[in-house]
């Protein structure tokens, strides 16, 4: 869980932080309930957060694109000592252990895109032209989902 900021750390309203992330206002309360964010209430019980939480929600737009989960995310925020923002060594480091999940995504958008014009194997028989790329559905006994964009090898292939 984020800590709270020093006295001294300057406070920007909720407003603010969606017009300089370019996130909207409830997409922060949202991360803030699942625990990527913290703020604290003004005297007048408006949500304000540190400035810091910038380069937080920055941080988690980031991890989003490559494809994290908020629970991958909110673990590699957890990670880090008291709960603080992310570093630039801290990015390094949690990125370097992200790329086997970005390799897999580049490998499987690869497989997709060359056999986008082709049957992916999903065993549904909807189509005429699957009749001659799933015959008798054998690509169902090898699993759910896309069998042949999953890189499984159409018969005779």
């Amino acid at each position: 869980m984020p800590t709270e900021p020093t006295p001294s750390e300057n406070w920007i309203s909720i407003g603010e932080l969606a017009r300089r992330s370019g996130l909207a206002a409830s997409a922060l309360r949202f991360y803030e309930e699942q625990g990527l964010l913290v703020s604290q209430r003004s005297d007048s019980g408006r949500r304000q957060f540190a400035r810091s939480a910038l380069r937080r929600v920055a941080f988690v737009r980031a991890a989003q694109a490559v494809g994290l989960s908020l629970e991958q995310i909110r673990a590699a925020l957890a990670g880090l000592p008291n709960g603080r923002t992310p570093t630039p060594d801290d990015w390094q480091r949690l990125s370097r252990s992200w790329q086997p999940l970005l390799d897999e995504r580049i490998a499987e958008l690869t497989r997709l895109r060359n056999k986008l014009t082709s049957c992916i194997g999903c065993g549904c028989l909807s189509l005429a032209k699957c009749a001659l790329y799933n015959p008798g559905d054998v690509a169902a006994r090898k699993g759910t989902g896309a069998r042949y964009l999953l890189g499984d090898l159409r018969p005779g292939v």
